[in-house]
Order: structure tokens, then C-alpha cells, then sequence
């Protein structure tokens, strides 16, 4: 039978639950669970404003005018900021599990150096691509659109 290596558990229950350090990677986890649960909360407000549309034009009207205004449009920037967001992360994230941005094998010992050195060069060409998407679209909604 092969030797079996056994790495010990350093963080212990503390690690699974707080994950060790908060490097960048962890934000975008953060980031990628929160943008993903807001855009489900978009998307279950929207299929209900939507529907009113079957009850008739008066309720259909009802309903937009309760969703319209300024606070909806920075709501909608929000929205559009969340999907870029997410999106290019998860873009990220495939990349990795398909193991095309994880370097070359090595022990599983925490920094993971070569894991980090191939991820985060492109974790921050994705983030970057993200910000000019979000510049670009708030300049869509709030200076094209205010015309």
C-alpha cells in the first residue's frame, strides 16, 4: 500500500469558518456570493413587477410607478454593477476549476505560490476589465440617459 502524506490542520474548526487569512481571493469569494444572492433578489423583484402585467394595465402601471425614479436608476447601476462583477469573476472562476490558471503541481502548503502567481496576475486584468465596464456603463445611465 502507498505512503499516504497527511498535512496537518493549522487553523483547525477556526479556519473552516473564518478561512485563514482575508487575501484578495477571499474578497472575491465575499464579493462573488453577495453579488450572486443580489442578483437572485433582482431577478425574483423583477418576475414580480413583471407578472402585475397579467392583472391589467392598471395594475401594470401601479407597478412601475412604484419602480421608477432616481433611487431606481442608482438601484438599476447597482444591479448592472453587480452583474459585470459577477460575470467576469465567474469567468475567473471556471478558468481555474478547468485548471487552466491553477501553475504547476506542488504540495498543498498554504500560500500556494504557484497557484497565486499565475491566478493573480489575471484576477487583476479581470477586476481592471470590470472597472471599465462599470465606468462606462454609469456614464451610460447617469450623463446619456439623463439627456
Amino acid at each position: 500500500m502507498p505512503e499516504v502524506k497527511r498535512y496537518p490542520n493549522r487553523l483547525g474548526i477556526k479556519g473552516w469558518l473564518v478561512g485563514g487569512k482575508w487575501g484578495p481571493e477571499r474578497y472575491l469569494y465575499f464579493l462573488h456570493r453577495v453579488t450572486g444572492l443580489g442578483l437572485l433578489l433582482y431577478l425574483l423583484m423583477h418576475i414580480v413587477v413583471v407578472s402585475s402585467r397579467a392583472f391589467g394595465q392598471e395594475q401594470w402601471e401601479w407597478a412601475m410607478g412604484r419602480v421608477s425614479g432616481p433611487v431606481f436608476l442608482v438601484g438599476e447601476f447597482l444591479v448592472f454593477v453587480a452583474f459585470v462583477f459577477h460575470a467576469l469573476n465567474g469567468v475567473r472562476l471556471v478558468l481555474v476549476e478547468l485548471g487552466i490558471l491553477t501553475g504547476k503541481a506542488e504540495d498543498p502548503v498554504f500560500p500556494y505560490r504557484s497557484s497565486v502567481n499565475v491566478q493573480r496576475p489575471f484576477m487583476i486584468v479581470m477586476m481592471i476589465l470590470a472597472a471599465i465596464l462599470i465606468v462606462l456603463g454609469g456614464y451610460d445611465f447617469f450623463v446619456l440617459v439623463a439627456h
